[in-house]
């Protein structure tokens, strides 16, 4: 009967599309996803924004290619720093610091015009040129999440998480392209004047992440995901502590571990962490040669694409790719983690790599539409499989370290393609970086195409190439290759 179909229909959805997940998660898990929808609002502002405002302020085409390595290398230091020792300073604390360094960046950006000034700023602070996430939130929030979460539920989480990620960054550049078109169009506003309002903006959001952190909970911190041994029965006293000796020794209170400050990574894990900073550190580096924000000056100067229409273009693409991320969880479910992250990837460096070819701008357009299908279906089970193949005690910190790795594959890429735009050479960037984003899909599925977690139907497979039990529940943290690799 209809009656009874359709609830049975609704529920499948639900289930298929994380829905039932993420609202039965706990209160931590939906204000992380809120903290990086705030978060990525003010990274899409300033990515379409960026490279503009400083072509408008005089600075030449290769001063900004070095602007945004500087930036990236700024990064590096301040994603090392807090990622690494944030489960010894709290995580809570780390999330503040990182956002009042955000909000400090915007600040500069709106009230200074300054070359060097904006980039002691962004190189301090965390002002991201590629609309992408830097800094140690990335680290951090998904640690949390992934303690926070069974295994079996985490590729939903994560693609919730990533999906708020997503939509912040529609939002923050479609609001921005108008909001520029619109300050512009006054007589009392030069572009130069827009865009530091612009930033103004973006240092209020960063403020408001400082606040967010503290709706957090305990449960959030490192301490609270270490499991804790059970209660030893008190033993009878024996005859002489009933005695003399009892009366003699006061009670001790049993004593708490200390929590070190800096994390280690265990020998066992090097391997694999290894083989992740190679891939991930040639896939940055494809990355930072065409960020978003080059891709937004590519259009505004090779077809003269007005900040209204660019903003809307961006915005357009930032949709479908958010859209497509909800099909990314049922997809894991049925080919697995690894393809997932291959299969949706590779069309999408493809489709780059054919964006500066067509003459015309409507190809070029298609080309950029058609590579935002796919290209965010990857995020949300690569999260997944990484808090999967790490151990508990270490996701934190081995996170950290592969931010810093894309974040230095990053860095070099925009002085190189700030170099070949003002030697007339820009689609070299496009080529360069799609056949760069093919290779490591290929060497993905080559390391790990084996791999199955116990929640993808490994079994004792999945187990002996994921390994350890956190609270009854396999986590995915075994011994060195294996911890990577099922055996057939």
């Amino acid at each position: 009967m209809p009656s009874t179909n359709r609830p049975s229909l609704l529920s499948r959805l639900s289930t298929e599309l994380g829905l039932r997940s993420i609202y039965r998660s706990p209160r931590d898990t939906k204000l992380l996803c809120l903290q990086r929808f705030v978060r990525l609002s003010a990274f899409g502002l300033s990515t379409l924004i960026l490279v503009l405002h400083l072509s408008r302020l005089g600075i030449s085409d290769a001063r900004i290619g070095l602007f945004m390595t500087l930036t990236l290398l700024g990064d590096v230091a301040s994603t090392s720093c807090l990622a690494i020792l944030a489960d010894g300073l709290g995580r809570r604390t780390t999330l503040m610091l990182a956002a009042a360094l955000m909000s400090a960046s915007g600040a500069v950006f709106a009230l200074s015009s300054s070359y060097w000034a904006l980039v002691a700023a962004s190189v301090l602070g965390i002002m991201s040129p590629s609309g992408a996430e830097i800094g140690p939130f990335r680290a951090v929030e998904e640690s949390t999440l992934a303690h926070r979460t069974p295994p079996a539920l985490r590729s939903d989480i994560f693609t919730w998480y990533t999906l708020s990620g997503k939509a912040g960054t529609t939002l923050g550049t479609l609001a921005c392209g108008w909001a520029a078109q619109a300050l512009q169009q006054r007589d009392d506003w030069t572009p130069t004047g827009a865009g530091r309002a612009l930033f103004g903006a973006y240092a209020g959001l960063g403020f408001l992440n400082v606040l967010l952190p503290l709706l957090l909970s305990p449960a959030c911190e490192a301490s609270a995901a270490r499991a804790k041994p059970p209660p030893r029965p008190p033993s009878p006293p024996s005859q002489a502590e009933s005695g003399e000796t009892s009366a003699l020794l006061p009670a001790v209170a049993p004593s708490t571990p200390s929590r070190p400050l800096l994390p280690s990574v265990s020998a066992s894990s090097r391997p694999l962490v290894l083989r992740l900073s190679g891939l991930f550190a040639i896939e940055a580096f494809a990355s930072g040669l065409v960020p978003a924000s080059w891709i937004a000056y590519f259009f505004s100067t090779a077809h003269g694409m007005q900040p209204s229409a660019l903003g809307a273009l961006l915005s357009l693409t930032a949709l479908i790719s958010t859209l497509s991320i909800l099909a990314a969880a049922p997809l894991a479910r049925r080919i697995g983690l690894v393809r997932t992250m291959v299969f949706t990837h590779l069309p999408a460096a493809v489709f780059l790599a054919l964006i500066p070819l067509p003459r015309g701008r409507p190809l070029a357009v298609l080309c950029l539409v058609l590579r935002s299908c796919t290209m965010s279906m990857d995020q949300a089970p690569r999260e997944a499989f990484l808090s999967a193949v790490v151990r508990p005690e270490e996701r934190t910190a081995v996170m950290g370290v592969l931010g810093v790795v894309k974040t230095l594959g990053q860095s070099v890429a925009p002085s190189v393609t700030g170099g070949l735009v003002q030697g007339g050479r820009f689609w070299v960037s496009f080529v360069v970086a799609g056949g760069l984003k093919v290779g490591y899909d290929l060497g993905v599925l080559g390391m790990f195409g084996r791999w199955r977690g116990r929640e993808e139907g490994g079994g004792e497979e999945g187990e002996r190439a994921g390994g350890e039990v956190e609270d009854g529940r396999e986590c995915g943290a075994g011994e060195g290759d294996g911890r990577a690799e099922g055996r057939k």
